[in-house]
């Protein structure tokens, strides 16, 4: 994916950036010229060019601080940071367990705040730099069967809020993308096979679920120059959005 965006000399790290959204989010921030460490309890088989591996749980607050201050240690410095770590199984909510709530809200709150946390005092001491958060679109309506993701979504969202404006006069910008539906190599457990998700992105304004480059895109826009203004902001990356439901309904009380 050509972009023109020029991140030479930048460095970033990219939590759960081994596979799936995250991986193709590392490979075009190193295409863009950035120095990249993606992060994981399990080193991958393969890496994109340019891309470095740290094992690191970022749900640990010492392990997340290790890995920035390693990172920082090997390169001087730290420009970016993706939090794009997360996701959960589908669970009823009246069967989760303490155990598994708490799994999911660290996974997709408090680890991305442990992150960031890590990477202020760099940050700050380098006048500025540039915070991620990927959150989904089970944060801004109802999430049945992902209850607890769906409210740690939410929460994100208000944490890229409540540190943009704590860090702004330090040059921290701290922006969220909500993803829509994206097409994975995990789509199949939560869409359905082929069939059902070519129908699931026939519905959809723009004709299809979204991939890794539509991420990769907005997370290279939000870490470039060229949102040097953008700060707080929730991005939508959802293809139009999802077909509201009623209207099938009426359709087909109509026909």
């Amino acid at each position: 994916m050509a972009t023109g965006i020029d991140l030479s000399a930048q460095v970033a790290i990219v939590t759960g950036g081994t596979r799936g959204l995250g991986r193709d989010v590392a490979a075009a921030l190193a295409r863009a010229g950035c120095r990249v460490t993606v992060c994981g309890r399990n080193r991958p088989d393969s890496l994109p060019a340019g891309v470095e591996f740290v094992a690191a749980d970022v749900r640990n607050a010492d392990q997340a601080k290790a890995l920035v201050d390693g990172v920082v240690a090997a390169h001087s410095r730290i420009d970016i940071i993706v939090n794009n770590a997360g996701g959960s199984p589908a669970t009823d909510a009246a069967a989760a367990s303490p155990r598994f709530v708490d799994a999911i809200l660290k996974l997709n709150l408090v680890a991305p705040l442990y992150m960031a946390q890590a990477a202020f005092p760099h940050m700050q001491a380098a006048g500025g730099g540039s915070i991620v958060n990927i959150a989904s679109v089970s944060g801004i309506r109802p999430s049945p069967g992902t209850a607890i993701y769906g409210a740690a979504k939410a929460g994100l969202l208000n944490l890229t809020q409540s540190l943009a404006a704590e860090w702004g006069l330090y040059g921290v910008r701290v922006n969220a993308i909500i993803a829509g539906l994206m097409a994975t190599e995990n789509a199949e457990a939560t869409y359905g096979d082929e069939a059902a998700q070519a129908r699931v992105g026939a519905s959809m304004p723009l004709g299809r679920m979204g991939s890794g480059n539509d991420l990769a895109g907005a997370v290279l826009w939000l870490c470039s120059p060229l949102a040097s203004w953008v700060s707080g902001a929730r991005i939508n990356v959802d293809g139009g959005g999802e077909r509201p439901y009623f209207l099938d309904l009426i359709k087909g009380a109509g026909a």
